[in-house]
């Protein structure tokens, strides 16, 4: 299968963009974004910004939640919030399964449709930004515009403090 970190992967996310009537704001950063906080430090925003896509298993289905950079998925409320069991996805299956390379992992332009949730952190920050296919492009976008493009529901997914 292909499509993984190339140009193609970049391509799939501009047409879901431009098919969802939301402007084309992919930037390349060639120092890299795999990371929230590389993609924080290219981009100029504070790392809380960013909008990185977790991808579990659901059974044979991607689930991606998408979370602030700030914060790290509690598994249990994301599975409770999906109404699914999830489980640890490797770095080959999230590759064959959604058509990106782990650090690329776009929110949108998946092979397949995946379940997506979306952290509520993310509805207080404008704007947010979100992997566009590769580990060193980006697009600008709002919470709202990703739940609009992706018809995401929202939870709390974050691991609780303390």
């Amino acid at each position: 299968m292909s499509g993984g970190s190339g140009q193609g992967s970049i391509k799939r996310v501009r047409a879901a963009l431009l098919a969802a009537g939301h402007e084309d704001t992919i930037q390349a950063f060639p120092a890299g974004t795999r990371t929230a906080a590389d993609a924080a430090a290219a981009v100029g925003c504070d790392v809380a910004q960013i909008a990185k896509s977790i991808v579990f298993r659901a059974g044979g289905r991607a689930a991606v939640i998408i979370t602030s950079g700030a914060n790290r998925v509690d598994t249990a409320r994301a599975a409770e919030a999906l109404g699914v069991k999830l489980s640890r996805a490797d770095a080959d299956w999230v590759r064959e399964t959604t058509g990106f390379a782990v650090g690329g992992v776009s929110p949108i332009g998946h092979l397949s449709p995946p379940l997506l949730l979306v952290d509520e952190d993310l509805l207080a920050l404008d704007p947010i930004w979100a992997a566009a296919g590769s580990p060193s492009h980006v697009f600008r976008t709002t919470a709202a515009d990703l739940i609009r493009m992706t018809g995401a529901p929202t939870a709390v997914v974050r691991v609780a403090a303390g």
